[in-house]
């Protein structure tokens, strides 16, 4: 593959990269913590929360390095985020190379466990004994 043509083909993981850098920075300086974003809707109707409460705040925390405060704030987003790191690292590879992407498919006994294993989450956080994983 030619320097141009692989420059090309880099483009759009690289445009990802960009865009994840940016919101970090963001996460970085405007710390969820301390700042107002936008609250989970699903917690505000129901004082619950969703398997997704927290992330922000984890993000946050893995910009500052912060893994174990990262993981009592939402442990399922920091597998996700180093899950999404690791698809976007093949990604990269793929292109810069010129071979195809090749991600496994998730069949359906892999979908149904995922689902029991979000939802054991969902309920486990949200009960007096499930406060480790709730977010801080």
């Amino acid at each position: 593959m030619t320097a141009p043509t692989r420059s090309r083909s880099i483009a759009a993981p690289l445009g990802v990269a960009a865009a994840a850098v940016g919101g970090a920075a963001l996460l970085h300086v405007r710390d969820p913590r301390t700042s107002t974003y936008l609250p989970c809707p699903f917690h505000a109707l129901t004082g619950l929360w969703c398997p997704g409460c927290g992330t922000t705040r984890a993000l946050g925390d893995l910009t500052r390095g912060d893994i174990a405060a990262a993981a009592s704030s939402n442990v399922v987003a920091v597998v996700v985020a180093v899950g999404a790191l690791a698809v976007w690292a093949l990604w990269l590879r793929a292109r810069w190379t010129g071979h195809p992407l090749e991600l496994p498919r998730f069949n359906r006994p892999t979908v149904i466990v995922l689902i029991a294993v979000l939802t054991v989450f969902t309920v486990v956080r949200n009960t007096p004994w499930g406060t480790a994983i709730a977010p801080t």
